[in-house]
């Protein structure tokens, strides 16, 4: 089951990121992909057998970014590919058929090419401008949203697409409209001080809303 809200972990340090996931596991989230970018494979290795621990205590899916090696390692529940990471089809190879693999898009087309690799769901954006990717492709707002997914269904692709960009809570709304399955957060859920507000949220929008 693809949960309706991905934390995208976030910190300046991996102990901050470890801090972070623990926090949000604590308040209720179901779903955390660990994203560390430009650190060494060994500190990654390393803080994501510590995340797996945080987890397991709670429950909670681990992901792993871009290192489907690690995923493997710590035995996470997943991995998340992006545009320039490894094939999903040789990831599966590597994970096994039971693992969760993700993959990155910014348009139909890269839709197309992840449903033709089989992974299990889609991370689109962007909803709009973020600090958080370095190279960020132009924006697509609920309405584009709204066209892609009309576009992939049209063609006999029904993949859960998660939104991810800059989303705040006005948005939920015209998200869940839009068809997504669900969106992934990192910035804003890290600094809220009460993260299980979202949860409901973002439950009520994209599953009871939704029924």
């Amino acid at each position: 089951m693809i949960s309706h809200l991905h934390y995208i972990s976030q910190g300046e340090t991996p102990e901050e990121h470890l801090e972070n996931i623990q926090n949000v596991c604590a308040a209720g989230v179901d779903w955390v992909q660990l994203r560390l970018k430009n650190e060494p494979f060994e500190t990654v290795q390393e803080t994501a057998k510590a995340a797996k621990k945080i987890c397991n205590e709670f429950q909670v899916k681990l992901i792993i970014n871009d290192f489907p090696e690690v995923a493997k390692s710590v035995n996470a529940d997943g991995v998340h590919l992006g545009k320039e990471d490894s094939c999903p089809l040789e990831t599966r190879k590597l994970l096994g058929p039971k693992k969760i693999i993700g993959g990155t898009a910014n348009t139909l087309e890269d839709c197309e090419g992840l449903c033709e690799k089989e992974v299990d769901y889609i991370g689109l954006g962007p909803f709009r401008f973020t600090t958080t990717k370095a190279k960020l492709s132009p924006i697509l707002g609920a309405q584009g949203y709204r066209k892609l997914l009309s576009s992939l269904r049209a063609n006999g692709k029904f993949i859960p697409v998660i939104a991810i960009g800059g989303i705040t809570p006005e948005d939920l709304p015209a998200l869940a409209e839009s068809g997504v399955h669900g969106v992934a957060i990192s910035g804003w859920l890290t600094t809220h001080p009460q993260p299980e507000m979202i949860f409901r949220e973002i439950h009520y929008q994209f599953s009871e809303k939704q029924l």
